[in-house]
């Protein structure tokens, strides 16, 4: 499988991106970072906000790489999107979809149940994509950082 393959089967779609767009993208990836470790706001809306950071990070390689998901499982896409872009590996993807999903039910299902420790996770996971993107940017596609 490849993002040519995904492409072909309407998973993605071919988008052309800016210098712009990737620095207006890293400033959602740097608020959101800052922003879901504020205390007073929920572990619910903490999660929430990291995995924003996580995903926006996911979406600068998408878009450097040429692509953008479909609508149909978009977040579902990006995410995996990480082993075709930055070759990141099947255990980091596996802990970012099961935080999407953690995200998804708190968001549409149930509130009360992420802890703070789960929080701190997927801020880990928040801060690793966005360096290991920073690097791969820096590395095969310089113009855009």
């Amino acid at each position: 499988m490849s993002l040519r393959n995904w492409l072909r089967k309407g998973w993605l779609v071919e988008h052309a991106t800016s210098r712009s767009e990737i620095l207006d993208l890293l400033k959602v990836v740097e608020r959101d970072i800052q922003d879901s470790q504020v205390r007073g706001l929920s572990a619910d809306w903490r999660l929430n906000i990291a995995y924003n950071a996580a995903l926006q990070s996911a979406t600068i390689a998408l878009y450097a790489s040429g692509y953008r998901a479909a609508h149909e499982a978009h977040h579902y896409r990006v995410i995996q999107s990480l082993r075709f872009t930055i070759q990141a590996d099947r255990e980091i993807i596996g802990q970012f979809d099961q935080f999407r999903k953690k995200r998804n039910k708190s968001d549409y299902e149930r509130s009360g149940e992420t802890s703070d420790v789960e929080v701190k996770e997927i801020l880990g996971l928040a801060i690793w994509p966005r360096d290991a993107v920073m690097e791969w940017l820096n590395k095969n596609y310089p113009e855009l950082n």
